[in-house]
């Protein structure tokens, strides 16, 4: 009987990908979205199918390589987008080690990704807000690199603006190699996946 219950428990585990960003069109294309294009691109390439939730969140659930997933994006604003998360994980019962996020980061240059284990916010407003309200920092990242403002423009006017010309040619090919790491630490582990993929383009 208890094996039946674990093989049940075994069989419905869900892993959580979430991407990071700003609800509302004026946000769309911006820096600090790059998380939700992230997650976008990864329903559309698994086919995964949405989902209603009373969460304020978009949700879509399926599978990746057999692994079961949720993927979501936090309808909250990015400083209080932990709120939305630590309701997910709560409902379906989600381990902070069997969750992915995946966000803009100033201090790695653009097209530069690297995942990392757990670790502070470094200044990341809504890592901040997923730390607060899941209590740890014990969560799985994919931080995408989109560089750091030259001259005297304003961070948050940086990380709120749309890519340039430049780096705009890159966009889906860096996009691609996000959704390639989340889907590496599902399948390979934290460990075999940063060892493959956390190298300079």
């Amino acid at each position: 009987m208890l094996q039946a219950v674990i093989a049940i428990m075994a069989e419905t585990r869900y892993h959580l990908i979430v991407g990071l960003g700003n609800p509302g069109p004026a946000y769309v294309t911006t820096r600090h979205n790059i998380g939700f294009m992230a997650v976008d691109r990864l329903v559309r390439k698994y086919g995964l199918t949405a989902c209603r939730s009373r969460i304020n969140a978009e949700i879509a659930e399926g599978d990746i390589s057999g692994v079961r997933v949720l993927a979501a994006k936090p309808m909250a604003y990015m400083n209080r987008s932990g709120d939305p998360v630590s309701g997910i994980a709560q409902t379906h019962g989600i381990q902070c080690e069997d969750m992915v996020v995946i966000h803009d980061d100033i201090d790695l240059v653009y097209e530069r990704l690297k995942i990392k284990e757990k670790g502070g916010d470094g200044g990341h407003n809504g890592l901040r807000s997923l730390i607060d309200a899941l209590g740890t920092d014990a969560f799985l990242r994919v931080r995408m690199g989109v560089g750091r403002p030259e001259g005297d423009i304003d961070v948050v006017d940086y990380v709120l603006d749309e890519f340039d010309a430049n780096q705009r040619t890159t966009l889906e090919p860096f996009l691609s190699r996000a959704i390639q790491a989340a889907a590496a630490i599902l399948c390979e582990g934290a460990k075999d996946a940063m060892n493959r993929l956390n190298r300079k383009p």
